[in-house]
């Protein structure tokens, strides 16, 4: 027999017919025993994920090596041009 935490807070959030329509739908589809479970286990599975602050990071990460990447093209251009006035000057 599984044993539940007792409940101690509650939130409310408004939806429209076709929201909860939905969201019983998926339940019976998932099998979760009601809306409450339903979306209890979606917000313990975003509060499980990585963090928004490591998202983000990681985003800054992949940004930086973009720029890195843009900077030596536009200093390896730079050589190609400099090399070549040095040759049309000649």
């Amino acid at each position: 027999m599984t044993v539940f935490k007792p409940k101690s807070r509650m939130i409310s959030v408004r939806l429209s017919e076709e929201e909860y329509s939905a969201l019983r739908q998926l339940c019976d589809t998932t099998g979760a025993r009601s809306v409450s479970d339903l979306t209890r286990d979606a917000m313990r599975a975003l509060l499980d994920s990585p963090s928004r602050k490591n998202q983000l990071g990681k985003h800054l990460e992949d940004f930086q090596a973009r720029i890195n990447q843009l900077d030596r093209k536009v200093e390896a251009l730079s050589e190609k041009l400099a090399s070549s006035e040095r040759h049309q000057e000649s």
